[in-house]
């Protein structure tokens, strides 16, 4: 009985020691179904990929139509800085802020007090009667654009382009003056007028002021 015991006892640990090595040898070489290698790889690529992309800036892209380029951010910076030496004069002549013949000055370091005079008391005249310090009759408004731009370096085609355009009915060339071109610097309505020689208050329908005063600036 005693050896019958043993002898079971042996074939029990040579029956495990046989089903380990078929269990590791049939382990080694199982093959997962081919859609299982598939699910894997997937689901590999999917843990590489999560989060954003790493960020590539291209400095050689062009810019959007809305971002500024250094050159735009320089211009609004001059702009804004020439727009404060007029800061005064655009309380009341706040359509000359982006006309063309002020801002064009304005970034050349010339204000509007460089050609009208300080003018305290028409600034501080809350009535509007009192004129600027310096005001240009039509015969005095070449003569003061020649103390700063003595030429007028333009081809001719486009100087009689710009005159089509601009001031078509005048015919006469001596009556053409430069602000007839260039720029818009003319109040489009008017409540109060001076004699621009004299600066005299013209009332309304008094008929002393001159037509050739009109193409003046203010």
């Amino acid at each position: 009985m005693k050896m019958n015991w043993r002898f079971f006892m042996a074939l029990f640990g040579l029956a495990g020691i046989a089903g380990a090595a078929l269990l590791l040898s049939g382990s080694a070489g199982h093959q997962d179904p081919p859609w299982i290698e598939v699910a894997l790889a997937a689901e590999e690529r999917t843990d590489k990929s999560s989060g954003p992309p790493p960020l590539v800036i291209d400095k050689d892209a062009p810019l959007l139509l809305d971002e500024p380029t250094e050159a735009d951010e320089a211009s609004s910076a001059e702009t804004a800085q020439a727009s404060a030496h007029n800061s005064a004069c655009f309380v009341c002549h706040a359509n000359y802020q982006e006309e063309r013949l002020a801002s064009d000055h304005a970034k050349a370091g010339v204000g509007c007090v460089n050609c009208h005079g300080e003018s305290y008391p028409h600034r501080n005249d809350e009535n509007n009667t009192t004129p600027p310090d310096i005001m240009y009759p039509a015969e005095r408004i070449d003569l003061s654009c020649h103390k700063c731009h003595a030429t007028h370096d333009v081809p001719a085609a486009e100087v009689i382009a710009l005159w089509l355009k601009c001031c078509p009915a005048k015919t006469d060339p001596k009556t053409i003056v430069c602000t007839n071109c260039h720029g818009g610097h003319r109040l489009k309505l008017r409540t109060v007028r001076w004699d621009k020689k004299t600066g005299k208050l013209i009332r309304r329908g008094d008929e002393r002021e001159e037509k050739h005063q009109k193409p003046g600036p203010t």
